[in-house]
């Protein structure tokens, strides 16, 4: 009989999914914004015009619920020296070779540094859009000041939406992990093979 871990209480996953929509509805009112073979993304916010006053609240939004996200779980994402030698030898791991990855914790290298990719975008992404967001603040911001904004809020938002891309893709890859965010639960299995060492500080034995 399999038995299962509490991975998430109720309180991070639904946070985690309001994030995912605010990030939906910004990237693709923002990709609208960006260039004209995104504009059919409009359709679903009422038009262009609607499309470009919603995705500054958008952000914000998804900013505020990242925050929230950031108090829960930074602890566990600080780097530790386990996650260095993980990160060397995760070449080993994309050729399928999991058994002699370095044992982690709740969250393994790759998993960290995407979590600190997502709050380092969403901070230059908020800054930069306050730079020249009309009609608040733009006006008080030097035009060259706000056409670096401008550059530097489009790169972060495609590395934004790469590292998501990511972010997902890993999620589908190793098997039982979409539970862990629909169900908020694990298998025994999945966290004694995947995280040992949160596993063991759970109690559980090898």
């Amino acid at each position: 009989m399999t038995r299962y871990i509490q991975r998430y209480r109720d309180r991070v996953r639904i946070n985690h999914w309001i994030v995912a929509l605010f990030f939906l509805s910004a990237g693709m009112t923002g990709l609208a914004i960006l260039h004209p073979a995104f504009f059919f993304f409009t359709s679903l916010f009422g038009g262009g015009a609607w499309s470009r006053t919603l995705h500054p609240y958008f952000g914000v939004l998804m900013m505020l619920g990242f925050l929230l996200m950031f108090v829960q779980l930074w602890r566990d994402n600080l780097w530790a020296r386990d996650d260095t030698a993980w990160l060397r030898r995760m070449p080993r791991l994309l050729g399928g070779d999991e058994e002699h990855m370095p044992q982690v914790g709740k969250y393994n290298a790759g998993q960290k540094l995407v979590f600190w990719l997502f709050g380092i975008c969403l901070l230059l992404l908020i800054v930069t859009g306050i730079m020249f967001w009309r009609p608040w603040f733009a006006d008080a911001v030097p035009v060259p000041v706000r056409r670096i904004a401008v550059l530097v809020h489009a790169i972060t938002a495609t590395v934004l939406i790469l590292g998501a891309i990511i972010h997902i893709h890993a999620a589908i890859w190793v098997k039982g992990s979409m539970r862990a965010m629909t169900r908020g639960m694990v298998s025994e299995y999945w966290a004694r093979r995947h995280h040992s060492l949160w596993y063991r500080q759970l109690g559980g034995k090898e």
